[in-house]
């Protein structure tokens, strides 16, 4: 073992040597200051390792690197189609590691196994393959003017990318990110949340081994205080892209206008699902599980208010009581049969109980859960019960605030014009959801919805080629799709004088 590296057995007995370091010009470094992370397993509260986190200086260098990449011909002058061949090559050599990258995802952040390997690697494989066919296929147009004049555009890359992604899909959200940025010719500096450092620099060492030239992809670990806050300060990136909290988006906003850096942001939800009368109730409850307590409830677009007209209120709740119950399995996440495993840090599990005390105090009726769950493993681990809270006031904290844990709130509505006032009375605007078996109803009700995305009789079912973002406060600008690709390419306008004289 070198002191940049370290040999590791997961949980499940999987094997792998992990980089430590800082991946800068192609080569794990150091950190300047020897400043350390160390991650946690949420399972059992036990250290894994500790790796390099990046100081403000470290930020320096691999802008640096990403500067000289961007103008070096081994990537400005690359072909796009082989540019897109680098990156099929990467999304093979994922595939070929899925195992050990599952694995460390799951002992690093605590998901589930099963949804780290069949679920989180197969969107990253597909996400990289889905942007490596679209290098070559990026191009500008020809515009006809007068006869005295060529007019055409190119469209070009930003230049240096700055991408911050966030702990709860840490290898997804590299993809998403990565995906554009490279297909469109960019280079990257992206920085891995400071409670999920581990599987980022496992991908950083198949991104050399892709071929990829020195500099065009630079990895950092590092606190948000101060590597994030110095990528979005640097005055030599051209743009940020971040995943996380809307309270740190601002913060970033803020930041990154030192230099007016072209922004995405996506950012918090407090997503309605709204169920009318005449919904599939049985499909309803199961989506509504699905769509609140996946992933431990620890995604930006969970649908966390479940809006629910009045005569099946009751049923309702009853069907989606018994999904809970069926499906909700909390445990080891190594385990096939477990369905949730802990919350990723101790502050995010005493954030969750803390919403949970807020509801009972303001009144609201606790009806599942509500609990630490201590009969997993030793009885260490940040496990929480899938938690309900049934008639729930729109003026109560839990209704408004965005909890990221497996915590829903049900609320009652008697008219559709109700349910979408309600589902609109938020200061976030990025997933919803509509149970109805009404198509005039659903198109209607979707049209009026204030969100990026509207999901008709299902919920929190994205896919890679469709535009992923909201609107409000829930972000800037649109990830995944061909949307995705105008993130990170600019259109120059070129005018070419074919005869016109003073």
């Amino acid at each position: 073992m070198s002191d940049l590296t370290i040999d590791l057995t997961a949980p499940n007995g999987k094997k792998f040597t992990l980089p430590t370091g800082l991946f800068i010009n192609n080569e794990f470094v150091k950190s300047s200051s020897n400043q350390l992370i160390t991650s946690i397993n949420p399972t059992d509260e036990s250290e894994i390792c500790s790796v390099h986190a990046a100081s403000a200086s470290d930020v320096d260098a691999a802008v640096r690197a990403a500067r000289s990449a961007f103008n070096h011909e081994s990537w400005r002058d690359l072909p796009p189609t082989d540019r897109g061949a680098l990156m099929y090559k990467l999304a093979g050599l994922i595939e070929s590691h899925a195992e050990t990258l599952a694995s460390i995802e799951t002992w690093d952040n605590g998901k589930p196994y099963s949804v780290a390997l069949n679920e989180d690697l197969a969107e990253v494989v597909s996400c990289f393959r889905y942007y490596a066919g679209w290098a070559d296929k990026i191009h500008g147009q020809t515009i006809s003017t007068t006869p005295q004049k060529l007019a055409y555009t190119l469209r070009q890359p930003i230049g240096v990318c700055g991408q911050i992604i966030p702990w709860n899909y840490p290898l997804a959200m590299a993809a998403w990110k990565l995906g554009p940025a490279l297909a469109c010719g960019n280079t990257v500096v992206i920085k891995a949340a400071e409670q999920t450092p581990l599987s980022i620099l496992y991908l950083a060492a198949l991104i050399k081994e892709a071929g990829f030239p020195a500099g065009v992809v630079n990895v950092l670990n590092g606190y948000g205080k101060e590597a994030g806050a110095a990528i979005a300060t640097h005055m030599d990136v051209d743009k940020i892209a971040f995943t996380g909290s809307t309270a740190t988006g601002k913060q970033i906003m803020k930041m990154a206008a030192v230099n007016m850096k072209n922004i995405t942001l996506e950012t918090g939800g407090k997503s309605p699902l709204i169920v009318f009368e005449d919904a599939d109730l049985e499909q309803a409850a199961k989506w509504a599980h699905i769509g609140i307590m996946s992933n431990q409830g620890q995604i930006c677009t969970a649908t966390s208010r479940l809006l629910v007209q009045a005569p099946i209120y009751q049923e309702f709740i009853s069907k989606f009581h018994a999904a809970i119950s069926s499906t909700s399995k909390v445990g080891d996440p190594f385990s096939e049969s477990t369905f949730q495993g802990p919350q990723v840090t101790r502050a995010q599990y005493e954030r969750v109980l803390s919403y949970i005390e807020s509801g009972r105090s303001e009144g609201a009726t606790l009806a599942t859960g509500g609990h630490p769950q201590k009969d997993v493993g030793s009885g260490k681990g940040f496990f929480i019960e899938p938690t309900v809270f049934t008639d729930v006031r729109p003026e109560m904290k839990i209704y408004r605030e965005e909890v990221f844990g497996p915590f829903v709130v049900v609320a009652k509505f008697e008219t559709e014009d109700e349910a979408l006032h309600m589902a609109n009375d938020t200061t976030y605007g990025l997933g919803s959801a509509v149970f109805t078996r009404d198509v005039e109803r659903a198109h209607r009700v979707a049209a009026r919805i204030e969100a990026g995305m509207v999901w008709v009789n299902s919920s929190n079912d994205s896919d890679f080629r469709v535009p992923f973002g909201g609107v409000k406060q829930s972000g800037v600008g649109r990830e995944l799709g061909e949307a995705g690709l105008e993130a990170y390419c600019q259109t120059k306008a070129v005018h070419v004088n074919l005869g016109t004289r003073l």
